[in-house]
């Protein structure tokens, strides 16, 4: 087992033993239940109305009616709650003391930085796997194309990873873990902004650096079905730049 394989087995036990994570797992799937619940509600309905004015089966998509309204809303969960589950990465070592003995240790800053990083990223992939059970169940009932699906499930690992990365350097930079939580929100709802005024500004080079900054336009693509290699640069660069900000944080932090 190398170093980074010991700070992720460490801080996947300190997740476990905390109620944080379960807590913001349970309010997570609570909430992406229940607006699946409504989203299949609402197609099951316009299908029978449909029905009966046709008088025959109603064809729907259910990809635009049911999942990539669901993939926006998530979306906006992950907004919220990723925050919140990167707050005490570095935060809470500061807090307790205990950061100045995991620098002074023989792990190097790259491995505490990915170790915390994967960690994290390890945790939300296995709360996004359990939403999962929906299209797997929706499936024995209806039938509907995959290939948007899986690609909205990569479009939210993507844009979970790379708000994780923003809540890693936030953590990175206070030991307070309120803090922490309210500057990864401002980091991640700065970028969300960045879409917005990309439509104020139009087809003019300003707009088109802010559009390409923001995550709107990317994760859109993505949970519409369609597979660009920019999108993939845009997230991967991204958290290569997040990593490496929270490390030259940490970094600094070494040498006071």
């Amino acid at each position: 087992m190398n170093l980074t394989h010991t700070i992720i087995a460490k801080e996947l036990r300190s997740f476990f033993v905390s109620p944080v994570v379960y807590v913001i797992g349970a309010i997570f799937l609570a909430v992406v239940g229940l607006l699946s619940y409504q989203a299949v509600a609402n197609a099951s309905n316009q299908a029978i109305r449909l029905m009966q004015l046709q008088n025959t089966n109603a064809q729907l998509n259910l990809n635009e009616m049911i999942f990539r309204p669901l993939f926006q809303s998530m979306n906006l969960i992950l907004m919220i709650i990723l925050p919140l589950l990167t707050m005490r990465l570095f935060a809470e070592e500061r807090k307790l003391r205990t950061f100045e003995l995991l620098l002074t240790s023989p792990i190097g800053v790259n491995e505490i930085v990915s170790g915390k990083f994967l960690s994290v990223v390890i945790i939300y992939a296995g709360l996004l796997s359990l939403t999962a059970l929906i299209p797997i169940t929706l499936a024995a009932y209806a039938t509907f194309d995959w290939n948007p699906i899986i690609l909205g499930y990569l479009a939210l690992l993507l844009q979970g990873a790379l708000m994780l990365s923003i809540g890693l350097f936030a953590s990175a930079l206070t030991e307070n873990q309120i803090i922490a939580a309210f500057l990864s929100f401002g980091l991640i709802l700065g970028l969300w902004v960045f879409g917005a005024l990309s439509t104020a500004f139009g087809d003019s080079t300003l707009g088109h650096i802010l559009s390409y900054l923001s995550f709107t336009e990317h994760y859109e693509r993505l949970i519409r079905g369609l597979l660009n290699v920019k999108d993939l640069v845009y997230y991967i660069s991204g958290m290569a730049f997040m990593w490496f900000a929270a490390h030259q944080a940490i970094d600094a932090y070494r040498w006071k």
